[in-house]
């Protein structure tokens, strides 16, 4: 039976791997496409994902230094399972509820930029990479904060899951676009 870490690494293989398949070859148009103002492009979808992912790795590096200093809050387990498991949910529904992004998640890609598949193949064997050395600290229940606001506490597994069900729900909205006419 696979263990958590191979479910979390196959679950990234998957998700980069569908990607891929929807993805690549598509002309510069239909990657960077946005049917209206407020829905993302195929483009914007993968390069919020990279965005979001990498204000984690500052916490990972802290944790594997020694150097990370949790958040007062995250000493209670209540908080810590109430933010997490809010969070997963509110990312694991499939998308159904659109929600807002924290400015520092915007993503940030131009029209011009045809290299942003690529960027998240490299991004997801980084993302990967962390997650192997994060394994110690999941195993013993490591508490972080949420990049955006240290108020929010989490579990580091709960995180990883959070990170995972977050690319899927992107994913799918990305996918969703390929039905849309240019």
């Amino acid at each position: 039976m696979p263990t958590k870490l191979e479910n979390h690494l196959q679950s990234i293989d998957l998700i980069t791997n569908d990607a891929f398949d929807n993805f690549i070859g598509l002309p510069a148009e239909k990657i960077h496409f946005k049917p209206d103002p407020k829905t993302w492009s195929i483009a914007e979808n993968i390069e919020h994902l990279i965005t979001i992912n990498k204000t984690y790795f500052p916490i990972f590096e802290k944790l594997k230094n020694g150097s990370y200093q949790g958040a007062f809050i995250g000493r209670f387990s209540f908080f810590n399972n109430l933010f997490g498991d809010m969070i997963y949910k509110s990312v694991s529904d499939g998308g159904k509820k659109k929600q807002k992004t924290f400015p520092l998640w915007e993503p940030k890609i131009t029209d011009e930029d045809t290299g942003v598949l690529e960027r998240f193949k490299q991004h997801q064997e980084e993302l990967k990479k962390w997650i192997v050395q994060m394994e110690p600290f999941v195993e013993k229940n490591q508490i972080i904060h949420s990049p955006a606001n240290k108020l929010i506490v989490y579990s580091l597994e709960k995180a990883i899951e959070i990170i995972i069900a977050h690319e899927q729900r992107h994913l799918d909205q990305a996918k969703n676009l390929l039905l849309t006419k240019i």
